[in-house]
């Protein structure tokens, strides 16, 4: 059987294999501690599953409009509104089956073969996957701990072009935890007032998990005509520890752009799972104190994982601003992420990400979605490998 050239150039999710090799580990009995879950180690809220139980129970089983149900929309609308000063109505949006669909159907509707989608490096490893079985072409911005592993306004200018389509902002960023501020947002503002063929996808799905007294800015929120070239991305996996309902969405400026979107969906997978969507309306409303108390549990991770890598002079993390991840430089070591990953794993039963398909060959990634006592076991367990590494001559 011949397959198709797209699907020959999209590589596998690393995350997703290196999460299911740890799991088969630990199904043969052995103490696996993963640290590379891309998920809150929290359970859903009660009131929310309450919500989609009491759907479930009346029957809310059939399908529902391909865009998700009005009520959710309209919830979509209110969070928008409430927490980012936000005008959409509800036919600007879309309902998907989580974030990762929203996106790639934004630029399944945007891409023709060819055009350039500008994605700040490290980046998400899913962005270049996309485009590239769009047909579209990938412009990495290398960034490095000197930008706090953020793009600049003089960055984003020098690859910025006729063929520019689109540039990719993820803030609070996967892999990195790297915050864009106001100010920082404002400068690459003026940029793209320069180009005014460029389109914006900021993906926020991280927007609500932020550290140390930050907030959450979406460059939407700034100004008014990059605003009518942003198309939103959000969802309810990380915020409300919702990641196997699969509700994501996608807000966007041109009610056009929505019904492409909407028709691409529908030749799809079609509506989102219909009793989900209940449950999601009443996390947007009524949800966020539990973001917070997550937050504060995730911040207090984040400062105890940081000190106790101090004991470990190969492995030097970025202190990230948002999510749940450690960026860890490993070069010390003298190997490259994947062989550092492979050995943990291997040697002492650590599951943590590499992040060459993350657009670094010099860094991990090691999630704090899990409990303080394996934080610290794990990095026992990599300290006392670390130990016995030798750097090459």
């Amino acid at each position: 059987m011949e397959l198709s050239k797209r699907v020959l150039a999209v590589k596998p999710s690393v995350t997703l294999a290196i999460a299911a090799k740890a799991k088969e580990m630990k199904a043969q009995g052995i103490d696996v501690i993963s640290l590379s879950a891309g998920e809150p180690d929290f359970d859903t809220p009660s009131f929310i599953k309450d919500a989609s139980v009491e759907a479930l129970q009346k029957g809310f089983t059939k399908y529902t409009p391909v865009p998700g149900t009005i009520e959710l929309r309209q919830a979509i609308c209110r969070k928008l509104k409430r927490d980012q000063g936000l005008d959409f109505t509800p036919d600007q949006i879309v309902v998907g089956t989580g974030a990762k669909h929203a996106i790639f159907n934004v630029l399944f509707a945007l891409l023709n073969p060819g055009d350039e989608v500008i994605i700040p490096s490290p980046f998400w490893l899913s962005y270049p996957e996309m485009v590239t079985v769009l047909g579209g072409t990938n412009v990495f911005i290398q960034t490095d701990e000197k930008t706090s592993f953020k793009i600049t306004a003089p960055m984003l200018e020098k690859v910025l072009n006729p063929r520019s389509k689109v540039l990719i902002l993820n803030s609070p960023s996967n892999p990195t935890g790297a915050v864009y501020t106001k100010e920082e947002l404002l400068a690459l503002c003026k940029v793209l007032h320069k180009h005014p063929h460029v389109m914006v996808l900021s993906d926020e799905i991280y927007e609500k998990l932020i550290f140390d007294g930050l907030k959450h800015v979406s460059i939407a929120s700034l100004d008014p005509e990059i605003a009518k070239r942003t198309i939103v991305v959000n969802g309810h996996s990380k915020a409300y520890a919702m990641t196997g309902w699969r509700l994501g969405y996608a807000a966007m400026p041109d009610k056009a752009l929505a019904k492409a979107v909407e028709s691409i969906q529908s030749h799809s997978t079609s509506n989102p799972v219909s009793f989900t969507q209940p449950g999601g309306v009443v996390a947007l409303d009524k949800g966020d104190a539990e973001a917070v108390k997550m937050l504060t549990v995730f911040q207090k991770r984040r400062d105890f994982f940081i000190s106790l890598l101090k004991t470990v002079p190969s492995f030097k993390p970025f202190k990230p601003s948002g999510a749940f991840y450690l960026f860890v430089d490993i070069q010390a070591t003298g190997l490259s992420a994947f062989d550092v990953a492979k050995k943990l794993l291997e040697e002492v039963h650590v599951a943590v990400i590499p992040c060459e398909p993350f657009g670094s060959v010099h860094h991990i990634r090691m999630s704090f979605a899990t409990s303080e006592k394996d934080i610290e076991a794990a990095v026992q367990r990599i300290a006392a490998w670390a130990k016995k590494q030798t750097v090459p001559a």
